[in-house]
């Protein structure tokens, strides 16, 4: 059965970094989600409370970030969580996989895959570096943004049917263009509510996809920057993915 979360950055901007964990789940709750992707915790103690508040609504999350790349591992695996992201600051794209391939063995050995998230501006940010970063990288998993794909030429059904069994969630977005000349992409383009945007049907056929191939795992609505009350914008999104399945 297919989860809908929320990746929740946009989230925490509109709300000032308040990570108040149990009303943000109520409230999503409300909305027909089934919880957040990460739940940041700079201590295991931290972890372990945001755990039961979540826990206690009946709500869930997927993995969880902490203020380094061990902790980050350590904390999802004691929380029996299934992945983390790729997590390093290196610019250059030999360096970015040296650290993914470090980091998805020493994961392993909790059980715990390593995925690389496309974004733009990043080293893995064009179709044709994220099937290279695959390819070098083949112990890695796959975090897909079809927004951020999309809005870098790329083709996410196209990664999608290639890729499916390295997935282990999938984030659904749309966006605007701002000034399509622009040479920064947050210039460039804003990420909007679902059916929002210039993506079309892209993101109901996305959906479709993966509940036509069986996908069981978390999908996450992620709305990078809101314009209005968030809950608003999430109502949207939601309803949009029910109607397309999910």
């Amino acid at each position: 059965m297919i989860k809908v979360g929320i990746a929740d950055y946009g989230l925490n901007v509109w709300y000032g970094n308040m990570h108040d964990y149990e009303w943000r789940l109520s409230m999503l709750k409300e909305l027909g989600f089934d919880g957040i992707e990460r739940l940041e915790a700079a201590t295991a103690d931290r972890a372990l409370e945001y755990n039961a508040f979540a826990a206690k609504m009946g709500m869930g999350f997927a993995t969880c970030r902490g203020t380094n790349a061990a902790d980050t591992l350590t904390f999802s695996a004691g929380l029996g969580k299934k992945y983390i992201w790729v997590q390093s600051t290196a610019k250059d794209f030999d360096t970015f996989c040296r650290h993914a391939n470090h980091q998805a063995e020493l994961a392993a050995q909790y059980g715990v895959k390593v995925g690389i998230h496309n974004h733009l501006g990043s080293p893995v940010e064009t179709q044709e570096q994220l099937e290279e970063f695959l390819a070098r990288c083949p112990d890695c998993c796959l975090v897909l943004d079809i927004g951020h794909l999309h809005g870098a030429g790329g083709d996410p059904l196209y990664i999608i049917e290639k890729y499916f069994d390295r997935l282990v969630t999938v984030h659904f977005k749309d966006y605007v263009i701002k000034d399509e000349n622009a040479s920064y992409w947050q210039d460039r383009l804003r990420f909007c509510e679902l059916s929002g945007g210039v993506m079309g049907d892209i993101p109901k056929k996305v959906a479709q996809a993966l509940v036509k191939k069986g996908y069981s795992g978390w999908v996450m609505v992620e709305h990078d920057t809101h314009l209005q009350d968030p809950r608003i914008d999430l109502k949207i999104s939601r309803d949009y993915l029910k109607n397309c399945g999910i």
